[in-house]
């Protein structure tokens, strides 16, 4: 059969990329719910349930006087934004599209256009479910202050590209052993509500239970978030560097094995 092909150069190909890119993070954004304002109110209302649980939990219990002294609410959010941000972009990078999927027969779609957008929707909702969130707190309860903003939202961004690198090595596996890695990413978002260390003070931790914490790098992420936070907290038993060199690792972990994956992936595999 006849087939047109058409040179671009490279600005026009990088142009074309990126307005994939957008496309397909718009389609992303409406893909579980048409109303994007339903989706985001969807978001902020887990948020605001996770908020209300773990607040009602610290007073049941009688541990409130253990947190950081500042903010009790901006204390709980400031583990629960990180938390909801690194297990959704994990979620959405590990069910994107592979190689065998439907859309992919649509040139110039590939995987790391789906990839990179499905990043991008969780990060999309998630800092306007942020924003939302603080700015309604900030009306009706006082202002939220930040010692260092820039700092703060910088490890928001780096508990989502954690997550979503952890998410490019189960999307990368799935092909191979489906239902294995279906356990092994539940386990992984399941442990987080433990080892994430959002309920309690990584600095008032015993030091032999550090260690059941300090291999995540949402444990990380969450304990420097509070010290940029707030001006009376000083992290010393977590690191910047660890959850970056972690997310490297794994995404060029998740980059090798998504091509080793693509050049052997078959439609026929979904069928055993």
């Amino acid at each position: 059969m006849f087939h047109y092909t058409r040179t671009q150069s490279g600005l026009s190909a990088a142009l074309t990329v990126l307005r994939l890119i957008f496309v397909n993070t718009v389609r992303h954004v409406r893909k579980t719910n048409g109303n994007p304002i339903i989706g985001l109110l969807i978001s902020i209302s887990q948020t605001l349930i996770l908020v209300a649980v773990f607040s009602f939990m610290y007073s049941i219990i009688g541990v409130r006087g253990t947190a950081i002294r500042g903010d009790f609410i901006l204390y709980i959010m400031s583990g629960i934004f990180l938390f909801l941000t690194h297990n959704k972009s994990l979620s959405a990078v590990a069910s994107s599209e592979t190689a065998a999927s439907p859309m992919m027969q649509h040139a110039p779609m590939n995987t790391a256009i789906a990839i990179t957008s499905s990043a991008l929707s969780t990060l999309y909702i998630q800092t306007l479910s942020v924003t939302v969130i603080l700015f309604g707190y900030s009306l009706g309860w006082g202002t939220v202050h930040f010692q260092n903003l820039t700092g703060a939202f910088g490890m928001f961004l780096l508990a989502w590209a954690s997550g979503s690198s952890i998410g490019m090595v189960f999307l990368a596996a799935k092909p191979w052993a489906p239902g294995f890695v279906r356990i092994l990413q539940l386990i992984y978002t399941r442990a987080n509500l433990f080892t994430s260390g959002k309920m309690f003070v990584a600095n008032q931790t015993p030091a032999f239970m550090i260690a059941m914490f300090t291999w995540n790098p949402l444990f990380h992420t969450i304990d420097q978030a509070r010290g940029f936070t707030f001006v009376n907290y000083n992290p010393h038993k977590s690191s910047i560097m660890y959850p970056v060199v972690f997310t490297l690792v794994c995404l060029t972990i998740g980059l090798l094995a998504e091509f080793f994956t693509r050049k052997r992936v078959s439609l026929s595999w979904g069928a055993r």
